[in-house]
């Protein structure tokens, strides 16, 4: 049977790969035949979802006749979007498919790179609909500030926001503008929330800049996290690259019941997992027990599947995200979506690679952490551990909200348990902070009371952003390195993640549990059987929180906090994104050298990490998000939080030229200044946490060529291949310890580089007797071409410029 040509169909639309005889039965779509053009969004209403769910059908048409097997949802919605299904190869855990996104959408702080990529591509607009977030940026504050007049909270965080970050927005702004990618000003909520809110559709497929982008499986939609340089290529059109992901299927059976949520699923399944269980797969959600879960709740569950290290993680559609979709004003997506119910979930008897089952009705509250959001603790054994651990009991903070938890039926069940305590004349004994998710959120618990209920309690609500989740967080009332403990419905827990303090015990939990320990004070308190006592003396028990699923008058939308951009191309042509060359906000890219078509050859090491080095530690937040569009300024971090093998101290590093120890950035510095090459040595599962590619750009840019570890995290192996920096693994583990940081490392075969082919590790101790072994690498042929050019980013620039694209 021969196959027809790919073609592209229309600006932005999706590559089709139909087979010959089956073109005559093109327009002929049994699920969604006849149905009316239904618009991606009310912002892109020449964007349908019919065409989408269109080219689904086309490429599953082909898919099934090759696999003939039943196929999990997973599968449907990845292979639905294959650029070439007639001839990918499709095999879990191996492959590496051609995929064409539906969607990018971008947080500031990593669309400034983004941006500045795309730019210094050349190319005059976007291929998919693309958006940019204001959230990252405005810090929150809970104590009276004299940079904000003497005030603090929401209104006072943003306005500073505004002033301070001016150069920025502007820049993203008009960035957005020029290219037509709609703009969400600072104040409009969290990247996730929105594109929850408006974005977000059963089936479809997007990219974001951000872990957390898989909250949208919630509501059914394939949503992965990646670097800049990936979210650069979708926007210019190009396939975008992923190994076939394997699939882990969570059976979910029971019905929750009391002070269980949805967020205690996740952090059961991450007790389960651990924070790297689910590298290299979908995590696909089933069973009986998923119409018993919100729509939002199934997005918390989605959003925290970052921690185990999950490509993404997805729920089958149902009429609980019916019901979501109807609610925030897209009920003909949810017709649509309907007639593709088939499509939006698994076949039956459909394989997974692995099968975890929870039993809802028994499932227990949980906490997990400190320090690691996969230590997980069911909430009868909490205090327990507590006293075992020697860990801080007393609280001295609450924080709820943030892209993981701040549904209204989050906010309302939280105050469904701080209005029991203000019935007994109960106040928070601690600081509680609340971050609404979008101003769509923030408006509509105002109009409904629920916003009062936390101001009475003693909460301070902060701006519709990511805040304290991201390290945005102006903490003045625990000095740094003492140690104190912290409870947030965050979703990451990491030393320092929150407040900048490495001896600060965060623990996470759901956002009403994280309130009922506020107003206790106290962790070793269990809300399902301990005693409170009220103003009167006598002691309340906290009766189980309830919370509507959606408003029971709907969605007061709130400002208007969307920028769309100019629609004539014409327009937009005219438009000018400037960026000042003193700035030490912003900088434009000069490209990355190519190889120079050698071996590598005498490295020195500048750093051999011992334990846990996640993005957190490679590329901190907080402070230095301001940084995050100017490479050299931000390189200024570069792991800095990491701990040396050689003395146990972060960011102290011994100079093997001058023998002096200093920071690691300005080792970096100075051996790049004098024409050294480096490498990292790492342990495993390097690179977890959040997306940043700057954690990959820093490296490179400070004369880095190869990161050497026992194991990566997905996404930062990719952003690492992606900036032509070499990630190999260690063919044997122990071989770790072999490696001393006075050694020069050598990597050999480069000149053969061949995809499934190991390089040679070749090391040279400071007396001059040697060492060899093999290391791994996960390179193909695609990714080899990165390497060669120095970048992908200068890899696409020549195709480009030469006409193949």
């Amino acid at each position: 049977m021969q196959s027809q040509p790919l073609a592209r169909i229309g600006l932005g639309q999706v590559r089709l790969g139909l087979l010959g005889r089956e073109r005559s039965n093109v327009l002929c779509y049994s699920s969604i035949a006849g149905i009316e053009k239904v618009p991606m969004s009310k912002f892109e209403p020449t964007e349908y979802v019919n065409d989408r769910y269109k080219a689904i059908e086309d490429r599953l048409k082909v898919v099934r006749k090759r696999l003939n097997q039943p196929l999990t949802l997973a599968e449907k919605i990845v292979y639905g979007h294959l650029d070439d299904p007639e001839t990918a190869d499709m095999k879990r855990g191996v492959s590496y498919l051609k995929l064409r996104p539906d969607r990018v959408a971008m947080q500031d702080a990593t669309a400034q790179m983004a941006m500045l990529q795309f730019i210094s591509s050349g190319l005059p607009k976007t291929m998919v609909p693309s958006t940019i977030h204001c959230d990252h940026l405005i810090e929150g504050t809970t104590s009276p500030q004299p940079d904000r007049e003497g005030k603090f909270g929401g209104d006072a965080d943003l306005k500073h926001a505004v002033t301070t970050n001016k150069e920025v927005y502007d820049f993203l702004a008009t960035a957005g503008s020029k290219y037509g990618v709609g703009f969400w000003r600072p104040g409009s909520g969290i990247i996730h929330q929105i594109v929850l809110e408006n974005y977000a559709i059963p089936g479809l497929m997007m990219i974001g800049t951000d872990s957390h982008t898989p909250n949208a499986g919630g509501l059914g939609t394939c949503a992965v996290g990646v670097g800049g340089a990936d979210a650069v290529d979708v926007m210019a059109g190009l396939p975008w690259e992923l190994k076939a992901p394997k699939v882990i299927g969570v059976k979910l059976t029971g019905k929750m019941s009391r002070w269980t949520s949805p967020k205690d699923v996740i952090l059961k399944v991450a007790g389960i997992l651990t924070v790297k269980g689910g590298t290299g797969a979908i995590v696909e959600y089933f069973g009986p027990g998923v119409d018993h879960m919100s729509c939002t709740g199934m997005a918390t569950v989605c959003n925290m599947g970052a921690e185990i290290g999950a490509t993404t993680s997805i729920f089958p559609y149902n009429k609980r995200m019916h019901d979501y979709l109807v609610a925030t004003g897209r009920a003909g997506a949810a017709s649509l979506s309907d007639a593709f119910k088939e499509n939006l979930r698994a076949d039956e008897g459909a394989s997974y690679d692995q099968l975890i089952e929870i039993n809802l009705s028994e499932l227990e509250p949980h906490i997990n952490g400190p320090f690691t959001p996969d230590l997980a603790h069911p909430l009868s054994k909490f205090a327990e551990e507590l006293r075992k651990n020697n860990w801080p009991s007393e609280l001295k903070a609450g924080l709820i909200g943030s892209c993981t938890n701040s549904s209204y039926e989050d906010m309302a069940r939280a105050a469904s348990v701080a209005k029991q305590a203000l019935a007994a004349g109960i106040k928070a004994k601690v600081p509680f902070t609340i971050s609404p998710g979008s101003e769509q959120i923030r408006a509509t618990i105002a109009r409904d009371g629920i916003m009062d209920v936390f101001d009475k309690i003693g909460g301070t609500v902060l701006s519709n952003s990511c805040g304290p989740c991201i390290g945005q967080w102006k903490r003045t009332d625990v000095p740094k390195g003492e140690a104190n403990s912290i409870i947030t419905s965050f979703n990451r827990n990491f030393a320092a993640r929150n407040d900048g303090n490495p001896a600060t015990h965060a623990f996470v939990a759901s956002p009403e549990l994280v309130t009922a320990y506020a107003i206790a004070g106290d962790l070793t308190f269990n809300p399902e059987k301990d005693t409170l006592v009220g103003a009167d003396g006598k002691e309340i028990k906290l009766e189980a929180p309830f919370g509507d699923e959606l408003p029971a008058r709907g969605f007061d939308a709130g400002a208007n906090v969307y920028q769309a951009p100019p629609a004539a191309l014409e327009e937009r042509g005219k438009l000018t994104v400037k960026v000042d060359p003193s700035s030490q906000r912003l900088q434009l890219l000069s490209p990355f050298k190519p190889w120079n078509g050698d071996d590598i050859k005498d490295a020195v090491v500048l750093i051999k990490v011992k334990g846990k080095c996640t993005t957190d530690h490679i590329s901190m937040a907080g402070p230095w998000l301001k940084y995050r569009g100017h490479l050299d300024n931000i390189s200024n971090n570069l792991l800095i939080g990491a701990i040396n093998i050689a003395n146990g101290k972060p960011n102290a590093v011994k100079n093997v030229v001058t023998g002096e120890e200093g920071p690691v950035p300005a080792t970096a510095r100075d051996y790049k200044a004098r024409g050294l090459s480096w490498v990292v040595v790492g342990d495993e599962n390097y690179g977890e946490g959040s997306s940043r590619e700057h954690a990959a750009l820093e490296p490179r840019h400070l004369g880095g060529v190869a990161i050497i570890v026992k194991s990566f995290a997905r996404i930062h192996e990719t952003n690492l291949k992606k900036q032509g920096m070499l990630p190999l693994t260690f063919a044997n583990p122990a071989d770790y310890e072999k490696i001393d940081p006075t050694d020069h490392i050598s990597i050999e075969g480069l000149k053969t580089f061949t995809p499934g082919v190991p390089l040679t590790l070749v090391g040279k101790k400071a007396d001059g007797s040697t060492y060899s072994f093999p290391v791994n690498h996960t390179f193909n042929e695609n990714q080899i071409n990165w390497f060669k050019h120095g970048s992908a980013l200068n890899a696409m620039a020549a195709a480009f410029k030469a006409g193949k694209m």
